[in-house]
């Protein structure tokens, strides 16, 4: 059994920066891990993933320059840093593991999520 913990979101101004933080416990070294938001009234929607080494790393194109996935397999944790925050990045921000190695943008892969952190931008 896997569990996901998030950490480190809060109230920031725009142009400020966070990072995100989720805590593993079970095995989730060998499969891609991603990070997921949701704001309210919408969907929930694909922001980043990362694969099983953290060798390779897809995102959003709303992120794409503006945020950086990675993860310490040693540590069992994955970081999202977001720079240049904009009001519209605020949103629950979900942590998810995957069932496979390879990089995985869609919710379908995943099957353990954490319970989010919320990241408010502030204009």
């Amino acid at each position: 059994q896997v569990q996901l913990v998030e950490s480190g979101g809060g109230l920031v101004q725009a142009g400020g920066s966070l990072r995100l933080s989720c805590a593993a416990s079970g095995r989730t070294g060998t499969y891609a891990m991603g990070w997921f938001r949701q704001a309210p009234g919408k969907a929930r929607e694909f922001v980043a993933t990362v694969n099983w080494n953290g060798g390779s790393t897809y995102y959003a194109d709303s992120v794409k320059g503006r945020f950086t996935v990675s993860r310490d397999n040693a540590k069992n944790t994955v970081y999202l840093q977001m720079n240049s925050l904009k009001p519209e990045d605020t949103a629950v921000y979900y942590c998810a593991a995957a069932t496979r190695p390879g990089l995985m943008p869609s919710m379908a892969g995943y099957a353990y999520w954490g319970q989010g952190t919320q990241v408010t931008v502030s204009s």
